[in-house]
């Protein structure tokens, strides 16, 4: 009899789970919350494209969930980054908007970074990404030549973060003088460290730029000495790009590296081991997002570039920047080492 109760209750068990892996994903997610996880503080643009999704994508998921935002800052994004990694729920109710570094820094064997990049679940991209360093023009150093001659303190978001590796990159490249300042939760705490006094530059995107502090440029209060990206951007003609300042192939190759992150920009992943269905699901809510009549209407009225990749496009970022070439990856581990 006892062998008969315990097959039947195995038997049971396993009909359960089998009815359990059955469910549809509008099944699943009906009544459910969803959460987008936000890599950094509010204020920047990870913030504003991380609320812009959550606002749009949940009547695209299948079984229509709640979807809420929630900043987790640190680490220069690695934070929440290692968290959908470890300890973030693998069935289809956490996403996160991630740093943008976040191959690159597994390629760089940066300890702090404690994640498998390929083995996320990409969901999509909502831009790719145009960051700038502004520069007070208070500093002596908000020119590049006037770096080279003059020691100048930057906000840093942390180690992992471009904020830090950028200007570690210049002075290595360049010789300027930047003195890389940590602490800052996001581009935004950088900007008003400039504001304060604290530092004399910060690293942001120009989305950000233009659509909070375009007076400090057009007052005269600041500028763009370098933008990171591979050609210029039609609306900063006059910044030159991190590869137009290098003087020699090798400073290129590392450079060119460097801002391949700006490919994957304002990126959404999900943990591994997501179910087959709802990564589908999820998918297809994203790509769907990206052409809402609403959401578009919200990025055309606050200027926000736009320029959204399906997760399967991601994942071949993701693979190309871990296969970039050892020598340049190594050069690029020296130059940028967590102290």
């Amino acid at each position: 009899m006892k062998k008969i109760t315990l097959g039947f209750t195995a038997a049971m068990i396993g009909l359960g789970a089998t009815a359990a892996h059955a469910q549809t994903p509008a099944e699943f997610y009906k009544g459910k919350n969803v959460t987008i996880y936000i890599a950094f503080s509010p204020g920047g643009t990870y913030d504003l494209f991380g609320r812009l999704v959550a606002r749009h994508i949940g009547k695209h998921i299948p079984g229509a969930p709640t979807v809420i935002a929630s900043n987790m800052p640190g680490a220069g994004g690695l934070t929440a980054t290692n968290f959908m990694y470890r300890a973030a729920p693998r069935d289809g109710t956490a996403m996160a908007i991630i740093t943008q570094n976040v191959a690159i820094e597994e390629a760089l064997k940066n300890k702090a970074a404690q994640y498998k990049s390929n083995e996320f679940t990409w969901i999509g991209r909502a831009t790719s990404n145009i960051e700038v360093h502004v520069l007070s023009t208070k500093s002596p150093g908000h020119t590049i030549e006037g770096a080279r001659k003059h020691e100048t303190p930057v906000a840093s978001t942390g180690p992992g973060s471009p904020s830090d590796s950028y200007p570690r990159l210049l002075n290595a490249t360049l010789g300027t003088r930047y003195k890389v300042i940590r602490g800052f939760p996001g581009s935004t705490d950088g900007l008003l460290a400039i504001e304060r006094g604290e530092v004399d530059g910060a690293l942001t995107s120009w989305n950000t730029m233009k659509s909070t502090r375009m007076n400090w440029l057009t007052e005269g209060r600041a500028v763009l000495p370098v933008q990171y990206v591979p050609k210029r951007s039609p609306e900063l003609k006059d910044v030159p790009t991190l590869l137009e300042l290098a003087t020699n192939d090798a400073d290129r190759k590392l450079l060119a590296f460097a801002i391949s992150s700006a490919e994957v920009g304002r990126a959404f992943l999900a943990p591994p081991g997501v179910p087959a269905d709802r990564v589908r699901a999820l998918r297809d809510a994203f790509n769907a997002a990206m052409k809402d009549k609403e959401l578009l209407a919200e990025v055309e009225k606050s200027q926000l570039d736009f320029d959204p990749a399906t997760g399967e496009e991601l994942a071949k970022i993701i693979a190309d920047t871990l296969a970039a070439d050892e020598t340049v990856i190594e050069r690029m581990r020296k130059i940028t080492s967590v102290e």
